[in-house]
């Protein structure tokens, strides 16, 4: 009986245990973006490595948008964003008590791809882009030589980014001259892994997504050199183009989001300031263009001094350079 009785005690003491450890676990949770994804992915990994998994630290992809949703729920500690946070969100998130820093971690070229079996779409305009996206396109742009008559009269196979997803908002801004302004008719996800599997797939398809997905399949894709309005000449994306400014006006900074609340915990801590210590590092790694050190800094800074918000006043910009957003950021 005895013997029962103090197996019985163990295995009670381990099932109070199990869910209080669990819920005494120190987790960080992130969710958001597809493209902050591969950036945020390669620093929790490595940090997990470093604490000896001590720290777990998960990281969805729901899409800017739908990130944010979360994160103004106070579901996350950290949302990953590839556009500013927006007037809705910022109301929501000020609705439900949540407060925030905007940390820009990183520049990305927003790249337009087709198939590399496509022998004559090398270069676009942002008109010709426009042509295709726009929401009067919808059910009337089908066909390539309907965009410019020195194309084939081939059908245009669509695939973007979802309507939850920052890319979206961005790239209809930038093109069609409003967020969100987009025809329906196309193959839309936030997972950016499945438009490289569409555009790989069919020599008349066309899509865009952060340049990262492109690096990282180039051997499946080939990249639209865009040329901006007013008679420029057509640039293809990279470090180089990103870092002078004449990649427009797909260039655009990228973020993440840190709930105030959510720093009060050591583990976010921890990882935000190893999260700023690493992105130059890791941003180059998954092919992104890292911020000047001081940017980095400056982020610490306002980390430190407790200067939260954000320095876009609820406007999804497009074109805003490097060197002005460092000024602004030095500025809150």
């Amino acid at each position: 009986m005895k013997t029962h009785f103090t197996s019985a005690v163990v295995l009670a003491a381990m099932a109070w245990a199990l869910p209080h450890a669990a819920a005494n676990a120190q987790v960080v949770k992130i969710d958001g973006s597809s493209t902050v994804f591969p950036i945020t992915e390669g620093i929790a990994e490595d940090f997990q490595k470093a604490k000896k998994n001590a720290i777990k630290v998960t990281v969805g992809i729901s899409g800017t948008g739908g990130g944010f949703k979360k994160f103004c729920r106070g579901e996350t500690d950290i949302s990953n964003a590839s556009r500013p946070i927006l007037k809705k969100e910022m109301e929501d998130c000020k609705a439900a008590g949540i407060e925030y820093f905007e940390l820009p971690v990183a520049f990305d070229a927003l790249t337009v791809v087709t198939n590399p079996k496509n022998s004559f779409l090398k270069q676009m305009t942002v008109e010709e882009l426009k042509k295709v996206w726009e929401p009067a396109a919808q059910g009337k742009v089908t066909r390539w030589n309907q965009v410019n008559p020195a194309w084939p009269d081939a059908p245009i196979k669509l695939f973007g980014a979802g309507s939850d997803s920052g890319t979206f908002d961005y790239f209809t801004e930038a093109i069609n001259g409003k967020s969100k302004a987009s025809r329906g008719d196309y193959t839309a996800s936030e997972d950016d892994n499945v438009l490289v599997q569409g555009v790989s797939q069919d020599v008349n398809a066309i899509g865009y997504f952060g340049y990262a997905y492109y690096a990282e399949n180039q051997a499946r894709l080939k990249a639209v050199a865009v040329a901006d309005k007013g008679g420029k000449p057509a640039v293809l994306p990279s470090e180089q183009t990103v870092l002078n400014g004449s990649y427009q006006p797909l260039s655009r900074p990228i973020f993440i989001y840190v709930a105030v609340k959510a720093m009060a915990k050591p583990e976010v801590k921890e990882f935000v300031e190893y999260y700023m210590k690493e992105t130059p590092r890791i941003a180059k790694e998954v092919k992104y263009v890292p911020l000047p050190a001081k940017a980095y800094s400056i982020n610490l800074e306002h980390l430190a001094k407790g200067k939260k918000g954000t320095v876009f006043g609820g406007e999804a910009e497009v074109g805003v350079t490097i060197d002005a957003l460092l000024a602004r950021e030095a500025k809150l």
